[in-house]
């Protein structure tokens, strides 16, 4: 496939855009040439990489270490009830080359970290960000800074969304404001509840998806990006809007990348627990708690036993936990049973103390769940 000019049926497929004033054949040419990499394939990551794909950029990067699950279809447009079980990364990039076959999809079903987020970032001219928590989130600025790379952010929570483009190429050779100088530290990890605790209305993910492909659309075609260096929110529930300008923080220095479970306040001094070992752990008949911090509705789908105390409830009752046994807390991923082990640790004293790593959805890959 030829990226120096289109093909005839490209001619015909983009021939909406090939009109379009101020954009045509030269903003087109620009799409092909260029690469994308976005950083999950769930509520944003969906319409991001079906606009994407449908608008030719001509090569779409997925980083996501997830599958797919059914409470996950009321808004994760990619995928239907055939594809519960399935890698995001993998069935989502057979979707979008079933959608546009002149274009290159690479799934890369890997957790971004600090050790491959560099890497992963070289191929691609632009990152964009469907991540829905803080560490990722400050891992994904710093390596896009440290790799010069355009950072187009996005995040969801309830009826609010908000978008912004950081790290732009401005034409003075400058680079425009990044995340950092909007938030230079996190908020406390006891203030930030996920989609999964507080919900999210599921035609969100959309609009601000959207939103978000569209500005990344303007910068690789060279278009004016309203969005560099100013935040929109989105206020679905009033229909309100507002757009702040981000000054650059003078104080804002980033050298390399960190721990950012540390960071963001998300990580104990204490050790998490792989399946292999729970699950070597509980043959051995060692004396365990288990407490499964999910909501309500998660639990009935299915649990490995232990107590069920949800993570909001964990602070008034940790006087179910039992200190002389060994504590395994776990959750769907792993994100919430870290911060349960924080407010644990700094509660009260339980010297064996873990979370199950990966959490539910890493135990159902080698072992089965109760159902409730």
């Amino acid at each position: 496939m030829s990226r120096e000019s289109l093909t005839p049926t490209e001619m015909n497929r983009y021939a909406r855009h090939l009109v379009l004033p101020n954009f045509g054949l030269e903003a087109q040419m620009r799409l092909k040439q260029s690469s994308v990499l976005v950083i999950g394939a769930g509520g944003l990551g969906s319409p991001i990489l079906l606009y994407l794909a449908a608008a030719g950029v001509g090569c779409l990067g997925i980083v996501d270490f997830d599958r797919v699950d059914l409470s996950n279809l009321q808004r994760q447009v990619l995928y239907d009830e055939t594809d519960i079980g399935a890698w995001k990364a993998e069935r989502a990039a057979q979707k979008l080359q079933q959608l546009n076959s002149d274009i290159q999809v690479k799934p890369h079903c890997t957790r971004l970290s600090r050790e491959n987020a560099l890497e992963l970032f070289a191929p691609y001219d632009l990152i964009i960000d469907g991540s829905d928590n803080f560490p990722t989130r400050y891992l994904a600025n710093d390596a896009a800074v440290l790799a010069g790379k355009p950072y187009v952010y996005g995040a969801i929570y309830r009826f609010e969304g908000q978008v912004a483009v950081f790290n732009a190429l401005r034409s003075d050779g400058s680079r425009g404001p990044n995340y950092r100088d909007l938030h230079p530290t996190p908020p406390p990890p006891e203030l930030v509840p996920n989609c999964q605790e507080g919900g999210v209305l599921g035609v969100l993910p959309g609009i601000i998806g959207s939103m978000q492909a569209m500005e990344a659309i303007k910068l690789l075609a060279g278009l004016p990006c309203a969005l560099d260096g100013r935040l929109f929110l989105y206020d679905a529930l009033e229909w309100r809007t507002m757009t702040i300008e981000i000054p650059k923080n003078p104080a804002v220095k980033i050298a390399e990348l960190v721990d950012y479970e540390i960071f963001c306040g998300l990580t104990p001094a204490i050790a998490a627990l792989s399946p292999h070992d729970l699950k070597a752990r509980l043959q051995a008949n060692e004396p365990l708690q288990l407490i499964d911090v999910r909501e309500n509705h998660e639990r009935v789908k299915g649990h490995i036993g232990g107590l069920h105390i949800p993570l909001a409830a964990l602070p008034d009752q940790l006087e179910r936990i039992d200190p002389s046994h060994t504590v395994v807390v776990y959750c769907q991923s792993g994100k919430r049973s870290e911060r349960a082990l924080q407010i644990i640790a700094n509660n009260i004293q339980v010297p064996r103390l873990y979370h199950l790593a990966g959490g539910i959805a890493a135990w159902e890959l080698e072992n089965t769940v109760t159902a409730s």
